[in-house]
């Protein structure tokens, strides 16, 4: 597979006056800036369909950096803001497009970022591909959702393969940018002490957890047609699921990396009904405060879920046996994306003659909101007593933060579109991992539609539906919830 070498000069950002785009990609940009790791001839040409001109695109950019970008990033805010142009373009609308080659103009490497619903996906690439701006070396990036199941998937990926080949096709899933993320792959391949126990002869299971304490927010629409299950498990958590059950790659490429993430996909076992539990938030209580239930969010009556608990099983040689417990969901108690290898206890301890009891070793890797890395030791409890030998758990703590407190907190879109402009896929999703994705998840959806499984209530505030609780029990397992 080609790889991409040089540095793109034109980034055409699509969607630029939705939210996205206020939140996270211009003051993404403008932190690049800030940091000089843009180049000084690249130019952002943005668009979307409503109507004004450069200069009040510029006060529009201007108001979103100052309300989502910390104030001691906005360093250079003008000379970013002067890289800036805009054309108003309707992407179903043909005609708009000549004008937006027009001021993208003539470049030596393109970068196309699409901020739109999928449904804009097919016009807007058609409308590119009119205007020549799909030639040469021209790259272009997709937002998810990536489809609605497997078929969708491939009717939006077939028609982006039409105009772009896959090694110039950037599939985002934000996680992949986040550090935590990242330094998993840090923590697995550039330490000996963990690759060794990395395996089912030492690993008893692993949690992956996505919690969140919102609701519906603005997102009214759109997730009650997605749901727990295609909204964050699909895409997320399959990805963490991925870095952590991969083989090591033989190299920290594109290809080399998305090749190992992809066999982990291909090994997942179908799920059986006793596996999977779904959920829907009542009304309760979140951080003190009264909540409404998710009907009373919608404004009517629905059976899509809010919260799903899947207990996954990697059928390979390494992970046969070791149980993969995924859990997300809303109006949870916490809000907390995290990680947890849950190791075996000990073969034999010579300590239960003196009264000591051992706990197994755990590592806990938390990818927000703290960023840390915790691993639970068995230490001696200091002093003397007539109880004999105590012994107790103690973390080894890397708070990342205070770990590297000289570097900045980045936001995860500044990796993604870094990479982006200058070419490099390894943190971007491979049109085969996307199409393993969805049949993984397809399956279970028609487990749900064969057995009429509906979403069981639970209260806001709570840890959802008590049969999530005894999913994990019936194994011995229990939830990490501290």
């Amino acid at each position: 597979m080609p790889e991409l070498a040089f540095t793109a000069d034109r980034l055409l950002l699509f969607g630029a006056t939705g939210d996205l785009s206020q939140r996270m990609l211009l003051p993404s940009l403008c932190a690049l800036n800030f940091d000089n790791l843009l180049n000084q001839d690249l130019r952002i040409v943005c668009t979307a369909r409503s109507e004004m001109s450069t200069h009040e695109f510029r006060n529009f950019a201007r108001e979103a950096l100052e309300k989502y970008l910390p104030k001691h990033r906005r360093g250079g805010m003008a000379d970013f803001l002067n890289r800036l142009s805009y054309v108003p373009v309707d992407a179903t609308t043909p005609e708009g497009y000549d004008k937006l080659a027009e001021e993208v103009g003539e470049y030596d490497g393109l970068a196309i970022f699409l901020s739109t619903a999928p449904s804009l996906f097919e016009p807007t690439i058609s409308g590119l591909e009119r205007v020549d701006l799909t030639r040469g070396n021209a790259r272009i990036a997709l937002e998810k959702p990536l489809g609605t199941d497997f078929d969708s998937s491939c009717e939006i990926n077939d028609a982006v393969a039409k105009a772009f080949p896959e090694h110039r096709i950037f599939r985002i899933d934000h996680y992949l940018g986040k550090e935590t993320v990242q330094n998993l792959l840090a923590l697995r391949f550039a330490n000996i002490l963990f690759e060794p126990v990395w395996n089912s002869n030492y690993i008893e299971h692993v949690q992956i957890t996505v919690a969140e304490t919102v609701g519906l927010e603005s997102r009214v629409a759109y997730y009650d047609d997605s749901g727990a299950l295609r909204d964050m498990v699909q895409n997320h958590m399959l990805q963490l699921l991925a870095l952590v059950a991969m083989e090591p790659p033989t190299s920290f490429d594109a290809t080399a990396v998305r090749d190992e993430k992809v066999k982990v996909l291909r090994a997942l076992r179908e799920v059986s009904q006793s596996e999977v539990v779904t959920g829907q938030y009542r009304a309760g209580a979140v951080d003190g405060k009264s909540v409404p239930g998710y009907d009373e969010e919608l404004g009517k009556e629905s059976d899509t879920e809010t919260f799903v608990a899947v207990k996954a099983n990697v059928d390979n040689w390494r992970w046969r046996g070791v149980p993969f417990y995924l859990r997300h969901g809303k109006r949870l108690p916490e809000r907390v994306t995290e990680i947890v290898i849950q190791f075996r206890c000990i073969p034999h301890s010579i300590f239960e003659g003196r009264g000591a009891v051992t706990q197994p070793n755990r590592l806990v890797i938390e990818i927000q909101p703290k960023e840390n890395i915790q691993l639970s030791m068995m230490a001696k409890v200091p002093g003397l007593g007539r109880e004999g030998l105590r012994l107790r758990p103690v973390p080894l703590d890397i708070a990342m933060p205070d770990a590297f407190s000289d570097t900045v907190r980045r936001i995860a879109y500044e990796r993604l579109l870094l990479d982006l402009i200058e070419g490099d896929q390894t943190l971007f999703v491979r049109r085969d991992e996307v199409e393993a994705q969805w049949e993984w998840i397809d399956q279970i959806r028609a487990l749900w539609a064969e057995n009429d499984m509906k979403p069981k209530t639970y209260s806001s505030g709570s840890w959802g539906p008590s049969a999530a609780i005894a999913l994990a029990e019936r194994d011995g397992v229990t939830w990490h919830d501290d």
